[in-house]
């Protein structure tokens, strides 16, 4: 093995690490631990999304970015109405367990083709310069964003440490 390929598996597994677990900010599993379901579809201090809409949101844009990262057939989704739920609250607890489900399982497929890929710094075939690496920041950034607002939810709600 080159130093770039070592390079290379030491990255993956920092980002597959920031991905799933705490470090400069909560895990989405810790960020969703024990939140009243009936806290999901609630607004506090007229915020303009509940918890039930940010977890929506990360399940839809990871999808898309996974989508977009293993799909040389990519449809784009339309911004912003494809990517936010209007319904403020799940249905069901089952709806609410389906949804922390697919984000489980689509993480974990995206951070295996991250651990599959030939080079994560080449440009995907489709796209326009896209690579392996930068979707994985992109994840990385996006989902702890939206995680920190779960987290501001929970503060105002008042069930968060």
């Amino acid at each position: 093995m080159n130093n770039q390929n070592d390079a290379s598996e030491v990255l993956i597994k920092e980002l597959a690490a920031l991905l799933t677990k705490s470090n400069a900010h909560v895990s989405f599993e810790d960020a969703i631990h024990d939140i009243p379901f009936d806290d999901l579809g609630k607004k506090p201090n007229n915020v303009p999304y509940s918890i039930w809409q940010q977890v929506e949101h990360i399940r839809i844009a990871q999808r898309d970015i996974l989508d977009f990262s293993i799909n040389t057939n990519y449809k784009e989704l339309n911004w912003p109405d494809d990517y936010w739920v209007e319904e403020a609250a799940p249905k069901n607890e089952a709806e609410w367990n389906q949804s922390i489900s697919a984000i489980q399982s689509d993480l974990n497929e995206f951070i295996e083709c991250l651990q599959r890929a030939e080079d994560i710094y080449a440009p995907f075939e489709h796209g326009s310069g896209q690579s392996w690496l930068r979707e994985a920041l992109v994840l990385l950034d996006h989902n702890s964003y939206h995680l920190g607002e779960v987290i501001a939810l929970r503060r105002l709600l008042g069930n968060w440490g």
